[in-house]
């Protein structure tokens, strides 16, 4: 690695044990931060930022003009991914619980904001990916919403686990694809880690994406930050500080 030296500001995503004031991490697996972002917006965009450009870039390649579903619109990957997808020319649906929270998506760049409870009958047979990370909750609504030979993305669970299906299910429903995608895959080599990271920091950099930290808690009030995280009391990014 001769791309970072020794006093170099770096970043990384999906390493154990980042949670401390210090942290073995390897080489090969930091990216140097750029002068003109901070050093806590890198932290907070790292992860999920990473994330929103393998989604929309590489899971899906979206395109101008398409029908793009994102789930969860006001926490830190929805507004992302809402914003990477305008960014590449979609038009950008997703869905919210509260008014204080459709607030936030729209300011991200939807183009319109749903309720979970009425999404899939409002979209039905419309989308071309949904982008899932709630679920369970909203898994069943979401393959509803696809066109035929649309796509489901589902990078999360945080409504809990999809129960097993029946793989007919996406036959029936307009040959749909379904995907389970993590980000390890998607920098499994250090050239594409650097790509992303490269892209994520200069959409920053330029203005082009905004990082919406919204809390910052103590490093030793980590589990406070998991406890609310868990109770829907937060949106944005959240951010331990050591």
């Amino acid at each position: 690695v001769r791309d970072v030296a020794v006093g170099d500001t770096v970043a990384w995503a999906g390493v154990m044990g980042s949670y401390a004031e210090k942290a073995v991490v390897p080489a090969d697996r930091v990216v140097p931060v750029p002068q003109d972002v901070p050093a806590e917006v890198a932290a907070a965009a790292m992860l999920q930022g990473m994330t929103a450009h393998y989604l929309t870039h590489s899971t899906y390649e979206v395109k101008e003009n398409d029908q793009v579903l994102v789930h969860a619109g006001a926490g830190g990957m929805g507004q992302l991914l809402i914003q990477l997808a305008k960014l590449r020319g979609a038009k950008v649906y997703t869905t919210v619980s509260t008014s204080e929270k459709e607030k936030l998506a729209r300011e991200a760049g939807a183009d319109q904001v749903l309720r979970y409870d009425d999404f899939a009958e409002a979209l039905r047979g419309t989308i071309d990916v949904v982008y899932d990370g709630v679920g369970a909750a909203t898994f069943d609504g979401g393959l509803e919403a696809l066109r035929p030979r649309g796509l489901m993305a589902l990078y999360g669970a945080a409504s809990g686990p999809v129960p097993p299906m029946d793989p007919q299910t996406l036959n029936k429903q307009g040959s749909l694809f379904l995907t389970r995608p993590t980000l390890v895959h998607y920098i499994a080599d250090r050239a594409e880690l650097l790509r992303r990271a490269s892209d994520l920091f200069g959409w920053i950099a330029s203005g082009q994406l905004a990082i919406n930290i919204s809390h910052r808690y103590p490093l030793a009030d980590a589990r406070r930050a998991h406890e609310d995280l868990a109770a829907r009391r937060t949106t944005g990014k959240l951010l331990l500080i050591p």
